[in-house]
């Protein structure tokens, strides 16, 4: 005899089930900024790459195109501090929490002793004596 489940009880698995789901929602999201993210830097350095080599062979490459390709590769290096906040929510959160510029006047701004004790491996003593320092 099979007895019935009740609507109100989960099905077996279903917990499992939305594990998985959930869990494939955040992989799905990082594997699509790290693809962003290395596609940007493929953009912006393999032309500076190529040049370089080519450059090495030839002696043909001029230094103005040079400079634009170096100077296209350190745009690169700008654009990460944007797309990481983009695509990533606890990094906007960490972002937003340390930067004056995104600090909401409705929450308490750490200090920095506070920053560098929460860091650090010191405990509540080390604390302690590091404010009586101060």
């Amino acid at each position: 005899l099979q007895i019935p489940c009740a609507p109100s009880q989960p099905m077996p698995g279903s917990e499992s089930r939305r594990f998985t789901s959930k869990h494939s929602k955040k992989a799905l999201k990082a594997s699509l900024t790290l693809g962003i993210l290395l596609g940007m830097f493929f953009v912006a350095w393999l032309p500076f790459f190529i040049t370089n080599v080519t450059q090495a062979v030839c002696g043909c490459v001029p230094a103005g195109f040079f400079d634009v390709l170096t100077w296209l590769g350190y745009c690169n290096s700008t654009m990460n501090p944007i797309i990481y906040p983009l695509f990533m929510r606890d990094f906007k959160r960490a972002m937003g929490k340390f930067l004056p510029c995104c600090w909401r006047s409705g929450e308490s701004r750490p200090s920095a002793i506070s920053l560098s004790m929460r860091n650090s491996n010191s405990g509540a003593c080390a604390a302690t004596s590091l404010k009586n320092v101060l």
